[in-house]
């Protein structure tokens, strides 16, 4: 029985042996993600380095805008790489239908904008910004093939990817991940500086691969950490400066076992974690096709998808230039208040934080419940046994931007964040799974089910700042906006004006309001107005 393909091949007089290859080859036309033209050109920041000579947008080599591009590289990927057939993050332009399965209520959403699958989306933003990326899943379920696509994405053959990844072993030792020194200068130095070292080649790529990192010896681990955090490496006191580069690395579970346990300083680099979802049956077709005809998405990935080094670097600048609107950022404030605050854990105020009891050497999570009576199904902290570092909300940011670049957005909007957030605090918040919240009818499965469990804490404080009308009575804004334009020029009066609003405010919330985790920063951020006030009130005192 002749093949479709062949059959079709031969009605319009092509060749039928270049069909099977070329077909896996096919790029989706831009625009693949149709959108109004604007009248204005979207600002970009690389445009105050151009001259007039080069007054043309960005684009690559084909003429394209970088993030058309970027999603004709996502739609190949998805269409003839990887089969997976999940849209997991989902876009809405109006209300989606539903559908309710199961006595459990499983709902089934048909999104109603252009959604997409995690498994490709965030490895290809992780490429874009240059981040950490954890794949995770069971063996077999493409983790290394996504990765070693991206580096073809970014200009490195097959050869070089395979030479540069690094297997996780049990008997790595320092030497096998960073280089050796050279026998014939470690007999003949005198001194440690004068030893030359062979480094290995991985360290001088912008794309690393480090497969099944969890099978790694722990003290091999932290030289690792020391690349992934600060871009260099060290033997035997040289030091090979490495290029800032995007990582990709692999485990089979999320929970950081395997053959060692992942040191936690290892683990808190990782910027964002995927999970490979399993294979869809109804797909076997596809994969029955690649097999006869050999074909290996790495082999074929079309030319005018790869990017540059010099287009990666704008596309980094591109992305950063993305607008946070402010009261989208205020939202997003506020969610990451909920966290850090615990009462028990000091008497002074500025340490009543998890992290004070964790370096203490006891369980926050154990004291909470005795958090100054508060209601513990309405505090979002309770369900959490820390809270988010500068690191965490600044990934958080950047994910964020390159989520509404990919879609073509000048400025973020909510449903980027929404979507983004559960993959970059994957592994950031550490879930505390007996808070009473998990209790509730339904909400057994978000003890597993880490990315809807966030993507729900986002939700449920976003219901909080509307209840509070945050976007129209929010004093610490309004004091916060007058402080920001400056105290130069101010008198004694407006200063005394200013304190005396701030003290107002806080005898206010003393009277009635139990101390939650947004209440506990906005508390921490009118005292930092009043000491900069206070001290200015004091100067001009000196001054007169």
């Amino acid at each position: 029985m002749p093949r479709p393909w062949l059959t079709l091949a031969t009605q319009w007089g092509e060749a039928p042996s270049a069909m099977p290859r070329d077909r896996f080859q096919q790029v989706s036309q831009a625009p693949t993600r149709p959108a109004p033209r604007s009248a204005e050109p979207r600002f970009d920041v690389a445009d105050l380095y151009r001259g007039p000579a080069a007054a043309e947008p960005a684009a690559g080599a084909a003429g394209l805008q970088l993030d058309e591009k970027l999603r004709q590289a996502y739609f190949w990927i998805t269409n003839h790489a990887i089969i997976s057939p999940f849209y997991d993050v989902e876009y809405n332009e109006g209300p989606p239908q539903r559908f309710t399965f199961g006595d459990q209520g499983v709902e089934v959403t048909l999104p109603s904008d252009q959604s997409y699958s995690s498994y490709v989306l965030l490895p290809l933003l992780n490429l874009a910004v240059r981040r950490r990326c954890l794949l995770v899943g069971g063996p077999g379920r493409g983790k290394t093939t996504i990765a070693v696509l991206m580096g073809v994405l970014s200009g490195y053959s097959l050869q070089e990817l395979k030479r540069g990844i690094q297997h996780g072993q049990p008997q790595m030792t320092i030497s096998d991940l960073l280089g050796n020194p050279l026998p014939s200068s470690l007999l003949a130095a005198k001194e440690m500086e004068e030893v030359k070292v062979a480094w290995r080649r991985w360290l001088g790529m912008r794309v690393k691969i480090v497969d099944e990192y969890n099978r790694i010896p722990t003290r091999t681990q932290s030289a690792l950490l020391t690349v992934m955090a600060d871009d260099y490496a060290e033997v035997f006191d040289q030091v090979y400066e490495c290029p800032r580069a995007a990582w990709y690395l692999t485990a089979n579970d999320d929970a950081g076992g395997g053959t060692y346990q992942v040191i936690e300083a290892l683990r808190d680099r990782i910027d964002v974690v995927v999970k490979a979802l399993h294979f869809n049956t109804r797909f076997l077709g596809d994969l029955l096709t690649r097999v006869e005809e050999d074909v290996r998405p790495e082999e074929v990935v079309p030319p005018q998808i790869v990017f540059t080094p010099e287009e990666l670097d704008r596309v980094h600048q591109e992305i950063l230039a993305v607008e946070v609107p402010a009261p989208l950022r205020r939202r997003f404030e506020f969610f990451a208040s909920h966290f850090e605050f615990l009462e028990p854990a000091a008497r002074q105020v500025e340490y009543q934080t998890k992290d004070t009891f964790k370096l203490s050497g006891l369980d926050p999570a154990a004291q909470a419940r005795g958090d100054g009576g508060k209601d513990r199904l309405a505090d979002l902290g309770a369900q959490t046994r820390n809270g988010l570092s500068v690191r965490a909300l600044t990934t958080s940011l950047v994910f964020c931007k390159a989520m509404a670049y990919f879609r073509g957005a000048a400025e973020v909007g909510f449903e980027d964040v929404r979507q983004m957030l559960p993959f970059v605090l994957h592994d950031k918040l550490a879930q505390n799974p007996d808070a009473p919240w998990f209790e509730g009818q339904g909400r057994a499965a978000y003890r597993v089910d880490r990315v809807s469990w966030i993507r729900a804490l986002f939700d449920l404080s976003c219901k909080e700042y509307d209840r509070l009308n945050l976007d129209r009575d929010d004093p610490v804004a309004r004091m916060t906006a007058e402080f920001e334009r400056g105290l130069d020029g101010l008198d004694e009066k407006t200063v005394r004006q200013r304190l005396v609003a701030i003290e107002r405010t806080l005898k206010e919330w003393s009277g009635g309001r139990k101390l939650y985790g947004h209440l506990f920063d906005d508390v921490l951020n009118l005292k930092y107005l009043h000491q900069r006030y206070a001290n200015y009130l004091r100067w001009l005192k000196w001054k007169a």
